[in-house]
């Protein structure tokens, strides 16, 4: 069975999008809030992830822990990765990136480039590392998941699910590659960068559900990549309800302005779920009907 037929009759997507470890635990607050409100988001129909965002996907289509566990663990404290920030020769070339391309094709084979001669840890290390933060997640979970990740050199986006032949931990590694910072992800003899490249949520992969709620930690987007925002309105053009939730302003100062360094995790994910109460009555009426 094809996940296109997967979709067939189903009728709530919940899309999960880039924004690094701080934005992972922003949406699970986010998440955390909405469920404290009396909506649970995990039972989705399908989860669509990008970056941090198939983490979380993963993390919650499998059921680890739950999705209070998950939340308490933004709160320990633990740094279960070093920080690191992009240098501003990195974010100088970003920008010009972004200015330059009139497609997310062309913006991801600009990236593409840069994450190519770009000096990092070895791909064996970073895909151990995003192995931790899976944790008991190693197998792909019965329930619809996507997740997204750009081929360096062609720019195209991809999203892999259960039927790709890809393990789980290598797909989510692939969407978690970040141009400058972390090496391309190795898959089929092709190599693949962060999936919030095409654009932040890729919220347009959930096209065909009645009900969806985008999760977005960055509200970007340009003339080459898509906000959140146009996304779903695009999606609410096709008949969607969709409700579109991206960082308010003491979310963003919660998160501050490295969204690689862990010591925020925790401001971010009480932010997050401070923030959801804003959203509560209008993602219930999407979720509910």
């Amino acid at each position: 069975m094809t996940q296109m037929e997967k979709r067939t009759g189903k009728r709530t997507a919940l899309v999960l999008g880039s924004g690094g470890l701080v934005g992972g635990a922003w949406e699970i607050g986010v998440l955390r809030g909405l469920l404290a409100a009396g909506t649970d988001l995990t039972g989705a129909d399908l989860i669509v992830g990008s970056s941090v965002g198939a983490v979380v996907g993963a993390q919650l289509a499998a059921g680890q822990g739950g999705l209070r566990a998950l939340y308490e663990q933004q709160l320990d404290g633990e740094a279960t990765e070093p920080a690191v920030r992009l240098g501003v020769p990195t974010i100088l070339r970003y920008a010009v990136a972004v200015l330059r391309s009139r497609t997310p094709e062309e913006y991801g084979r600009r990236l593409g480039r840069l994450a190519l001669a770009a000096t990092t840890v070895p791909e064996a290390d970073r895909r151990a590392a995003v192995a931790r933060r899976l944790g008991r997640v190693t197998d792909w979970p019965a329930r619809p998941l996507l997740v997204t990740a750009v081929d360096a050199v062609t720019g195209e986006l991809t999203a892999y699910d259960e039927d790709s032949g890809v393990p789980l931990t290598d797909a989510v590694t692939a969407s978690c590659a970040i141009p400058g910072v972390w090496p391309p992800a190795t898959i089929g003899g092709r190599r693949w960068i962060d999936g919030g490249i095409h654009s932040t949520a890729n919220a347009h992969l959930a096209a065909g559900y009645d009900r969806i709620v985008v999760v977005a930690p960055s509200a970007q987007g340009s003339k080459a990549v898509l906000s959140p925002a146009r996304q779903g309105a695009d999606l609410a053009a096709g008949g969607a309800a969709v409700e579109v939730i991206t960082p308010d302003a003491a979310s963003r100062k919660a998160m501050g302005r490295n969204a690689l360094d862990p010591a925020h995790r925790a401001a971010a994910a009480r932010a997050g779920r401070a923030q959801a109460a804003s959203h509560a009555e209008a993602v219930a009426a999407v979720w509910t009907g």
